[in-house]
This record gives structure tokens, sequence and C-alpha cells, in this order.
């Protein structure tokens, strides 16, 4: 039996510019008939926000075919396969922002990585379009970044960070409007700073919640105190979330099994890795690695050519 053709999808791959806060695609080249001759779809490595100015045509979202227009602002996180399709014969006029979401986002909250991964969590947990007349707020961001980019005047580089932010906010309050209430690092934060540190570079060995504290210079007692105050959890609680994460990533970029990656992560057994995975993620690591919307395993169901973006 011979085996079914691979569906041709396109990979491309953007550079955001040394010494920028994000790429902007802008100006005359990006009036254009969309989709001319490239009737597949395409993912990137980083989000992409669009804004039209004009034109009509459609816009294809994975499964979704939505209509786009005059006003209309998308965003598509990575790994989404798209496209955008003009009508015939109808001009459309586009721009884009190119943003590196985790590296933004964990720049911008260091000391507080709980918080920055539900955030990151949270913007790219979809892609949508949404019209400005509905949603005038993400447009009036979208634009006053293009105008940062365009002209890039004195403090261009501290606004667009900022813009950036609200504009992170603005996402993830599109995708899950009624959320679990997320809270930033709170002050005082900064006095269990190192043991964060700590964390972060030791996982993978065995963690004593004494050592964490003598590293803050306090008593273990009252590092306990200040830590779940600035953190919202117990410091084993945080341990075991930042082992479930790198946990994540090993899944997804490797083939090691379970009982290795468990002990890559600095879980003693793989019983007690399963039974922290599935209390923190929700499923087993087993079925997380299968799971539909693992945009990795989908994937592979198709043949993929890279490109340099545009």
């Amino acid at each position: 039996m011979s085996k079914k053709k691979k569906e041709k999808i396109e990979f491309r791959y953007y550079e955001i510019p040394q010494k920028e806060p994000l790429l902007a695609l802008m100006g005359d080249k990006w009036i254009q008939y969309y989709g001319i001759d490239a009737d597949f779809l395409h993912f990137h490595n980083l989000l992409e926000i669009g804004y039209c100015y004009y034109g009509t045509g459609e816009l294809v979202l994975e499964d979704q075919v939505l209509r786009f227009d005059t006003g209309m602002t998308t965003s598509i996180p990575k790994n989404i396969l798209h496209t955008t399709q003009s009508d015939p014969n109808v001009l459309g006029s586009w721009e884009y922002l190119f943003i590196d979401v985790e590296a933004f986002i964990n720049e911008m909250y260091p000391q507080n990585s709980v918080f920055a991964h539900n955030l990151i969590k949270r913007v790219n947990k979809k892609a949508f379009a949404v019209f400005e007349e509905s949603n005038g707020a993400i447009a009036g961001i979208v634009h006053a970044l293009f105008r940062e980019m365009l002209e890039k005047k004195e403090f261009y580089f501290e606004s667009t960070k900022g813009l950036m932010l609200s504009l992170m906010f603005e996402i993830a309050r599109i995708n899950d409007p009624q959320p679990e209430k997320m809270k930033p690092v709170v002050s005082g934060s900064t006095q269990i700073a190192p043991a964060l540190d700590y964390v972060s570079d030791y996982y993978f060995r065995e963690i004593k919640i004494e050592d964490l504290a003598e590293s803050c210079h306090m008593s273990e007692t009252h590092f306990r105190r200040v830590f779940e105050e600035c953190m919202n959890m117990p410091p084993l609680e945080y341990i075991n979330l930042v082992r479930i994460q790198m946990a994540c990533d090993f899944m997804k970029k490797g083939k090691d099994s379970m009982s290795v990656i468990s002990q890559k992560v600095g879980f003693a057994t793989q019983t007690t890795f399963n039974r922290n995975f599935k209390r923190v993620v929700g499923t087993t690591p087993y079925q997380w690695k299968s799971h539909p919307e693992n945009y990795e395993c989908k994937l592979e169901n198709f043949k993929i050519s890279a490109h340099r973006g545009w």
C-alpha cells in the first residue's frame, strides 16, 4: 500500500534585528495580492501580529476560514498553520509585527517565572482575528507600535517595550477572558531572587529548602513565609513546577523515555514524576506528549520546508 502523500506546508524563520525590541514589516512592499501561487499553509517561529489597512479575502487559521477586511487585527502564535488569500484582483495592504514572546516576557519578569509562564501560556493559547470596531484597544496598541518603529524618536526603544507589554496583556485578555487570577511579583521579591536563580540552575539536583533559605540569608521559617507571599506557592511546589516545565521542553525536543526525563529534571522516581506532572498540567506525561494541541506532534504529519521569513 502506498503511503499517503504529505501535504506541503512552509516554515518561515524570522530574526529580530540586533538591538531592536521586535521585527516590524511595514511599507509599500506589503501592498500586494496575497496568496498568489501559494496554495499551502505556513507557520513561523515568532508571534505574528498583523493589521489590514484595506483589501478583502480569506484568512485561514488551521481549520478555520475567516473573511478579512479593512480594520482587522490578527494574533497568530508560533507554530500555528495559516495563510492569507486575497480575493481575485483585489490588492491588500497589511503590516506585521513579529515578537519573541517567551524571551520578552521572561525579560520583563525575571524574578517571577510563575507569572511569566502563565502569561506566555495565555498569549500563545490560540490565534484570533478581531476588527477595530469591536476591539479598538488592541488596534490602538498595534498602530502605536508601528509608529514607534517607523519614526524611532527619542526613547522609542523604551516606549516600544511598554507598548509590547500592554499588547501581551490585551492578547491574554482576549484569549482567556475569565482566567484564574494572575498576580505579578510583589515588592520584596528581590529578597528571594537568589533562590529562584538556584532552582533555575540546579532543578535537576536534590534541592533542600534550607539551602535556598541560606542563599537568601534567611532562616528557613522566614524564607518559607516570604517565598509564599511573593510567589503564591510554597518553595517545594515552585521547584516541582520548574521541573515539570523542563520536562515538557525535553519531551518536545527529544525522544528520551519518561524514566530518563524524570531523572533529568530531578525527580527521584518516575512515579513521583508522573504524580507531580498530572497535578501541575492536569494530564499524564504520555497524554500530554500525544495531545492533538501539541503543534510539534501535529506538524509531523506534514512535509515541512523551511524558508527564511520576508
